[in-house]
């Protein structure tokens, strides 16, 4: 009697079929997934991608709760006279005195000094510590129709600054909260004018076509030309002096994304020149469907994953645009707190050799915007089917 070494019995086999029958159920949620979740799928392989995505996420909270993170009002409740062009100031926990459970900075000391002919000169306290608590009530601010006084952090008694003060004594890290939030605000009201404007007019070349697309066509790429500095420089010098902080960011956005849409309208247009002779649009033509049903039930969700990536990269353009003309004194100006305007106090000399934690907001703009372009390659590679994140 012979027997057949090679087979398999009792919990093999369970474990073979239970193995075949996960990758069975996985071949069938691939072949079964909607576009989005494809694009999902191959987004989460790439791992610069995700990295970038949770520190775009982060940094979108950030903005968003700035008010709630910021101990100090980044123009006006902030200030802190006696601590001028302060350094940051680290908490700690020891010292020579001790250790203690709860977070600590030294107070400051203003006294005259035989050394500066009895000017007033501020000097750290190593006696004076000062605790850091949680959830504590300061300056005032508004959750929509609410107000609310509450912040993460704050000290027992005077201030604390953790990216330290600028020259007026303001407050570096509530200021760098705040600006991340304008620049997003900026990029974000950007886009959606770039977005509304790029879908009609590059819809409208795109499907009808002939004479009409020459004429937009020659419209964008005259738009396209046009010096963006030359003509902010000319705009500024027509904006009234007596412009609010409010209005002249409204006014700044709205130009730039007036400014920011031929790029879009031309890839709309090339989606809609490539599909408006499909089957199907040309069955709703036949059925009487109008010109802007096609358009808006048929042909846009058929490439809708590639205009969110589009807006995806277009968004760091915007915020790029947005800071390089306030860093040039063209675009938002204080009291206005935007990533430009904060890079403008680093221009100087003294800055660079005797207050280098003016910088600390340049690390934050950096990170937003490599994150906005890493996320967005990461999602054009996942929304092309015949790329590599989809193989």
């Amino acid at each position: 009697m012979t027997f057949d070494t090679n087979q398999t019995t009792g919990p093999d086999v369970a474990i073979v079929e239970t193995e075949d029958a996960v990758e069975r159920r996985a071949r069938e949620a691939y072949f079964t997934a909607s576009q989005g979740q494809l694009i999902w799928a191959r987004f989460r392989r790439n791992t610069s991608a995700m990295v970038a995505g949770v520190i775009l996420v982060l940094l979108i909270l950030i903005g968003l709760f700035a008010d709630f993170l910021s101990p100090y009002d980044p123009t006006v409740a902030g200030r802190d006279k006696d601590y001028t062009n302060g350094a940051p100031q680290i908490p700690r926990f020891c010292d020579d005195q001790g250790c203690s459970w709860r977070p600590f900075i030294y107070g400051l000391k203003r006294e005259r000094s035989l050394a500066t002919n009895f000017r007033w000169v501020t000097t750290v306290d190593t006696e004076d510590r000062r605790y850091v608590y949680l959830f504590v009530e300061g300056w005032e601010y508004d959750i929509g129709p609410f107000t609310a006084n509450t912040h993460l952090f704050g000290v027992d008694e005077g201030f604390i600054h953790l990216f330290g003060t600028d020259d007026t004594g303001k407050d570096i890290f509530s200021r760098t909260l705040h600006a991340i939030y304008t620049s997003l605000a900026v990029g974000t009201l950007g886009v959606l004018i770039s977005f509304v404007m790029a879908l009609i007019i590059g819809g409208i070349a795109g499907y009808v076509g002939g004479l009409t697309d020459g004429i937009i066509q020659m419209v964008t790429d005259a738009i396209r030309t046009i010096p963006i500095i030359p003509l902010f420089m000319a705009l500024a010098a027509f904006i009234p002096q007596e412009w609010s902080a409010e209005m002249r960011f409204f006014f700044i956005t709205i130009i730039i994304g007036f400014i920011n849409w031929p790029t879009l309208a031309r890839r709309v247009r090339t989606h809609l020149l490539v599909e408006r002779n499909q089957e199907y649009v040309l069955a709703a033509q036949l059925q009487g469907a109008p010109a802007g049903h096609i358009i808006r039930r048929h042909l846009l969700p058929s490439f809708t994953s590639y205009i969110i990536v589009d807006l995806v990269i277009s968004f760091p353009y915007i915020v790029l645009s947005e800071t390089a003309l306030s860093f040039i004194g063209l675009g938002l100006k204080d009291p206005v707190n935007s990533l430009g305007v904060m890079l403008q106090n680093t221009t100087s000399a003294d800055v660079l050799l005797n207050y280098q934690w003016y910088f600390i907001p340049v690390f934050f703009f950096i990170a937003l915007v490599m994150a906005f372009v890493y996320v967005g390659d990461g999602l054009r590679d996942a929304a092309d089917p015949y790329g590599t994140a989809s193989k």
